[in-house]
């Protein structure tokens, strides 16, 4: 497990795939996670009311789970948005990219995170 507090993208996605090549993901899989974490980390940053986010990279056996902190107790929505709107895609690319995601709620805060496996 790796924890970053880091205002960084690069450093976070470099993180990432460092862990995920370290565990043999393919780089398909690690592309869409580098993908999921970005998104993750721009709403952080957004609406999270938190000025470095915790990235958390926790591998267990074939699963990869990506988690980012913030400190808003908002929990994030999944909408649909106007076909021309310039935001509101963010949770439908997570589902899309990933094998599940979710949030929990933290005493102050929350962390949303997803999962991918390595099959």
């Amino acid at each position: 497990m790796r924890h970053l507090n880091t205002p960084s993208l690069a450093i976070a996605r470099q993180s990432l795939r460092d862990a995920m090549g370290r565990c043999g993901y393919p780089p398909s899989v690690t592309a869409d996670a580098e993908l999921a974490l970005a998104e993750l980390l721009v709403n952080a940053w957004r609406h999270g009311d938190t000025p470095a986010p915790v990235v958390l990279i926790l591998v267990v056996g074939p699963t990869l789970r990506v988690a980012v902190s913030d400190e808003s107790p908002d929990l994030p929505e999944k909408r649909d948005p106007a076909p021309l709107a310039q935001s509101g895609r963010g949770l439908q690319l997570i589902e899309g990219l990933t094998h599940r995601w979710g949030v929990d709620p933290q005493e102050r805060g929350k962390m949303v995170w997803f999962e991918l496996d390595a099959a």
